[in-house]
């Protein structure tokens, strides 16, 4: 499903926001969108559940999704790659993800990183120091 804000679709980026690594990482995102491509979804929301009906809430929390705005679904890192290769600095990052074999590792870095957010979350002091950061302030999210 697409979302428009000010006339133009958007790829949605599904996001836990229970965890305060994953509201981190959303906050730098609506700093790194400058061509306003993506909009922030949370899991609560009734707009993440229609825009991803074939997902579960398990499939969900286990990785960030990002569902295009032609109805396609990416998860993981290939979210992040999807992502990237939309905002101009991580273009790099997301060029990188192309090279041959290394989604394969990013996939699993990835998988170790979401189990263990929580737990990075309170290790990195997000639940407290990532709060300070502001989002920008964007038609389309809906960030906490």
């Amino acid at each position: 499903m697409a979302a428009a804000c000010n006339g133009s679709a958007m790829h949605l980026v599904l996001y836990d926001d229970e965890c305060p690594l994953c509201i981190f990482q959303m906050k730098v995102l609506t700093w790194l969108d400058w061509l306003h491509k993506l909009a922030l979804v949370p899991l609560s929301s009734e707009r993440a559940q229609t825009a991803a009906p074939q997902l579960t809430r398990e499939s969900l929390l286990e990785a960030m999704h990002c569902v295009t705005e032609d109805g396609r679904t990416f998860r993981g890192a290939r979210a992040i790659r999807f992502v990237g290769m939309r905002l101009p600095l991580l273009v790099p990052l997301a060029l990188f993800l192309w090279v041959p074999g290394v989604i394969w590792i990013a996939e699993r870095v990835y998988m170790i990183i979401s189990r263990n957010r929580k737990v990075l979350s309170r290790l990195f002091g997000c639940g407290d120091a990532c709060s300070i950061m502001p989002a920008k302030k964007r038609e389309g999210d809906e960030l906490k």
